[in-house]
């Protein structure tokens, strides 16, 4: 790889003692599928609250090139409560039977609870997603204690499924030029500093707590706690967060500053996602969270390619 051309990588993601993405000298970003347990989530196919349709989706996107599975069993934005037992009876069986119907598919649990995190990791799971940046700080500790993965992640501080608000992040000491147009205080640098200060400290915590280094995700988390604004800053600045020395996980799948920018519903947000993505990948980031595998993943096999991190899977052209 030229140096100074291409943008360094971050640090792998190992699980299990598996490094995950490398197949001997070939290495592609990660893709990590989502899988929601509701009825209510804000992109409607990604809602499987039926067993045998929720295993056969997780059966489909192992052979469409996922290595995770994130499952969730909560809606992350403003909807109807779900109590910590709810949670698990939606969460736990299921993880149990991916684990033994797609042994090879890594499990991953998306919950801010560490009560349905233990019983997530005691079926199986083997990464904890704590979208909600330490809500619970006994999650954490519960990783740390089975050895397992955790995401960490920034809100700015929103309680769990809140929507952002007229959210203000300080600028930085130097002064910076904000592109928020409507004065809102949301500097770049104010914004990225806290970006990176949180997710520092949040992984160090969880190295501190027992997670192996290796298995600690960084995510800046678009959207949750940020604007429009905020989060295509955070997009630009992937090289900054893939340098903090963690596996940097991207989480853009259909989200709203997509739809946003480019004035669009969820079910038409996925190609905004890919050029997201894209941008991501050739920036360093490591994993993506996505609703469309089988497309992330062509996208994020390119981009290997263009990085000279992977070879291009049929090179004929020419050399017959």
């Amino acid at each position: 790889m030229r140096q100074g051309v291409v943008p360094p990588p971050s640090a792998p993601l190992v699980l299990r003692g598996r490094e995950l993405g490398r197949d001997g000298h070939a290495v592609r970003p990660v893709v990590m599928a989502v899988l929601n347990r509701t009825t209510d989530s804000f992109y409607a196919p990604a809602r499987l609250p039926d067993d045998a349709a929720a295993l056969a989706a997780a059966e489909r996107a192992y052979a469409d090139g996922a290595e995770i599975l994130d499952v969730g069993g909560v809606r992350a934005g403003t909807g109807a409560p779900v109590d910590e037992a709810e949670e698990i009876r939606r969460v736990v069986p299921f993880v149990a039977a991916v684990r033994a119907a797609v042994p090879d598919l890594l499990v991953s649990v998306d919950t801010w609870r560490a009560g349905v995190a233990r019983a997530a990791i005691d079926a199986g799971a083997d990464l904890v997603n704590d979208t909600w940046a330490g809500h619970d700080p006994r999650l954490v500790e519960v990783a740390g204690a089975a050895g397992v993965g955790v995401v960490c992640s920034h809100t700015g501080g929103a309680l769990p499924r809140t929507d952002p608000y007229r959210v203000e992040y300080p600028a930085a000491a130097e002064p910076q030029v904000s592109r928020v147009p409507d004065g809102s205080g949301a500097g770049e640098g104010g914004l990225l500093a806290d970006v990176v200060e949180t997710l520092r400290r949040s992984a160090e915590r969880a190295v501190a707590c027992g997670v192996p280094r290796a298995s600690v995700l960084v995510d800046p988390t678009h959207d949750f706690g940020k604007n429009t604004w905020h989060s295509l800053e955070l997009l630009r600045r992937t090289g900054t967060l893939a340098g903090l020395g963690f596996p940097l996980l991207m989480a853009l799948s259909r989200k709203d500053f997509v739809g946003e920018t480019l004035d669009l519903p969820p079910q038409e947000r996925l190609e905004g996602t890919l050029a997201a993505t894209a941008v991501a990948a050739w920036l360093g980031a490591r994993v993506f969270r996505a609703h469309d595998v089988r497309a992330t993943r062509r996208v994020l096999d390119l981009v290997a390619a263009v990085r000279d991190e992977a070879p291009p899977a049929a090179a004929l052209r020419g050399l017959g």
